[in-house]
């Protein structure tokens, strides 16, 4: 079974986009930082491709056995460039709707599924708890480096 924590924060993580995002312009959100970092853009695709690869991994999980799960690499995933150029509300909307059936799946799951284990290429042998507890710590890294993002961008254009 998974803790109350970390499915309300499953749940409520993406709140912060409401504050973080306000009246970001598609411009806004597409404008690169100095030296070619990732728009804000970018990063929410990134969120949104990312927790496609989490079901993809949670399917495996409970699956197989112990299936050993190599490091997410945006640069070596075929599918990267396609999501990377989704307009930003599409993003968007793709990463909220799914999160809500991420939310309903892994609410559902037995302890025994929840039990279940994945070994991640650099971490080593994970339970699905700790699988979420890391994409939930990757995911609000990059909700600051959105919110980075735009602030960069928004001084840019004051200027």
């Amino acid at each position: 079974m998974l803790s109350p924590s970390l499915l309300g924060r499953l749940t409520g993580q993406l709140d912060a986009l409401g504050p973080i995002l306000r009246d970001a312009s598609d411009a806004v959100l597409r404008s690169r930082a100095a030296g070619g970092a990732w728009s804000a853009h970018e990063n929410l695709a990134h969120l949104a491709r990312v927790q496609e690869v989490l079901f993809g991994r949670l399917d495996l999980i409970l699956a197989q056995d112990r299936p050993a799960l190599k490091r997410y690499r945006a640069e070596e995933d075929p599918e990267w460039p396609a999501w990377a150029a989704l307009p930003p509300r599409e993003a968007l909307d793709r990463l909220r709707r799914r999160r809500t059936e991420l939310v309903a799946r892994v609410s559902g799951l037995t302890p025994e599924q929840a039990r279940r284990t994945g070994v991640h290429s650099r971490f080593g042998e994970m339970d699905v708890a700790a699988w979420l507890e890391f994409f939930l710590v990757h995911e609000a890294h990059h909700l600051y480096v959105v919110m980075l993002r735009l602030f960069e961008a928004r001084q840019a254009s004051a200027r």
